[in-house]
């Protein structure tokens, strides 16, 4: 009967079967992939922290239509963009050699969640430029020429005895600039610089998403990399069976041992075959994932040239951690940039109740037609007071409940840090552990292989001993790569925890140049 653990994400278990090899998912119960939940921990925080939608971005201002605010946020909940990406062009028919860093530039440049973030931060400025332009100077010019003729009489003149009504045809030329500007304005001010930190956040975030998209395009790798280790495995495993196989078929021709010891070998190598076809499978579908993440184009062969690193964490205390998670944490820094568009916002509803003033003015030439046109111009300043506006205090009050929000989502965010920070320091310690034991496990795996083929070919004992060793050699295998991928998981974990992905990755290649 198979065991299948479920996630704590069950909206999102297609995504974990994305994101988490297959043998990292469901083995049956005491075999070669049993190991304990703990080593599929890193990998589960990765997938709920992707699929986990992120705080909003702050409340439009007077100059953004409200609908401004419900993209960000759709598109802050569609977070699942970074499984994806953008293909680059055609297949090449050589074979890629394709290292971890290749797969992070790669991602950077064609991974649909650094696209979208690129995206976003490109409307953000643009919704600053349109803030920013209620105090440029609005500059125009009409040319116009007419020719008309005009019932006096319809307009109420007072007209003398036998004067004509009628008037024309004659023609007015009209040759003029017209000039608009804002002197002052309270209200576009604050506006404007709403969208300055709008554009602040935008960019955090965005840096936010690169880091991202550098934990998950090398946890990708790194989990190809696992399960080529585990199909290395499963390859060996099944040549050492069929030498024992083969062993048992010779000693039983010898008439050494039992015909039973020769079922038992073959049963054992068929199992050793289906495994190495499931973990062969798993290998190719992580190079899968791989490819569709960073961007590669359709159908591109692909080989990893990199091997599972194993590389120390610097000394670095958690409180040294958590200084500079708070100091570069893009994603915190994106939250106290909303908090002070929110201020913003708020201060320019406030200010709707401060006259503004403005220039308006124009300057042409006018008259029957161009020879004969003269010059005239006007000028006025107006002052425009605002008397009564019912609305501001009901849209103070929504503006007060969007400052406390996204006051609240920073205070969450840097709980969030700490806990994240936190999680990081106890993975690391916990799998750096597994990992010591792990090696030991396998080597003395090994030799108690080598000792129980040693003891069934002096006709010491059946070859029970020798598969339960096998099995013993198998399982320490299996331990042995999911503590190293876990490892390395719980290090890219603690470097995106700190806002450092990126140098964080760098540290990681030290083990693979």
């Amino acid at each position: 009967m198979r065991s299948r653990w479920r996630s704590p994400c069950p909206a999102f278990i297609d995504s974990t079967r994305l994101l988490l090899p297959a043998p990292l998912v469901e083995y049956p119960p005491g075999k070669k992939g049993t190991h304990t939940v703990k080593s599929v921990l890193p990998g589960l925080l990765l997938l709920c922290f992707i699929v986990m939608p992120r705080p909003t971005s702050a409340q439009p201002s007077r100059s953004t239509p409200p609908s401004r605010s419900a993209t960000a946020s759709s598109s802050d909940a569609g977070s699942s963009l970074f499984l994806g990406g953008v293909p680059s062009g055609p297949a090449n028919a050589e074979t890629l050699s394709l290292s971890i860093a290749d797969a992070v530039a790669r991602a950077l440049q064609h991974n649909l969640g650094v696209l979208a973030a690129g995206d976003r931060l490109g409307r953000a400025r643009g919704t600053q430029l349109k803030a920013a332009s209620e105090f440029w100077p609005n500059l125009s010019g009409r040319i116009t020429e007419t020719r008309q003729q005009v019932n006096l009489a319809a307009f109420g003149f007072p007209l003398p005895a036998g004067f004509p009504s009628i008037v024309g045809p004659f023609n007015v030329f009209d040759a003029r600039l017209f000039l608009s500007q804002t002197v002052f304005d309270s209200q576009a001010s604050e506006d404007a610089r709403a969208e300055r930190h709008n554009v602040a956040a935008a960019e955090y975030s965005y840096r936010s998403a690169r880091d991202l998209v550098v934990l998950v395009a090398a946890n990708s790798y790194l989990q190809a990399l696992a399960t080529s280790s585990r199909a290395e495995s499963s390859r060996v495993q099944v040549q050492t069976a069929e030498a024992i196989y083969a062993q048992a078929g010779t000693l039983k021709a010898n008439g050494l041992i039992a015909g039973i010891d020769v079922l038992r070998a073959e049963v054992q190598l068929n199992t050793e075959r289906q495994r190495a076809t499931a973990a062969r499978n798993d290998f190719e579908k992580a190079k899968l994932q791989l490819a569709r993440l960073i961007g590669l184009p359709l159908g591109q062969a692909f080989t990893l040239s990199d091997e599972l690193p194993y590389v120390p964490v610097p000394e670095l205390t958690l409180e040294e951690a958590l200084d500079r998670a708070y100091k570069t944490r893009p994603d915190y820094q994106a939250a106290a940039e909303r908090i002070r568009a929110a201020e913003a916002v708020r201060a320019a509803i406030a200010d709707e109740r401060l006259p503004s003033v403005r220039l308006n003015a124009d300057f042409g030439d006018i008259g029957l037609s161009l020879p004969n046109s003269h010059s005239t111009f006007s000028v006025a300043g107006v002052v425009q007071v605002p008397i009564f506006h019912g609305d501001i205090s009901g849209r103070l009050t929504e503006a007060d409940a969007d400052l406390r929000s996204r006051r609240a989502e920073a205070d969450d965010l840097k709980a969030g840090i700490y806990y994240d920070v936190r999680t990081a320091f106890l993975d690391l310690q916990a799998t750096r552990e597994q990992l010591d034991v792990a090696l030991k496990v396998r080597d003395l795996a090994a030799q108690q292989l080598v000792q129980a083929r040693d003891r069934f070919a002096a006709g010491i004992t059946s070859n029970i001993e020798v598969v339960q060793a096998q099995e013993a050699v198998a399982l320490a295998s299996e331990q042995q790569i999911a503590a190293l991928y876990g490892y390395n998981l719980a290090k890219g974990l603690l470097a995106r925890g700190m806002g450092a992905a990126e140098e964080g990755l760098r540290q990681f290649l030290e083990g693979t140049r």
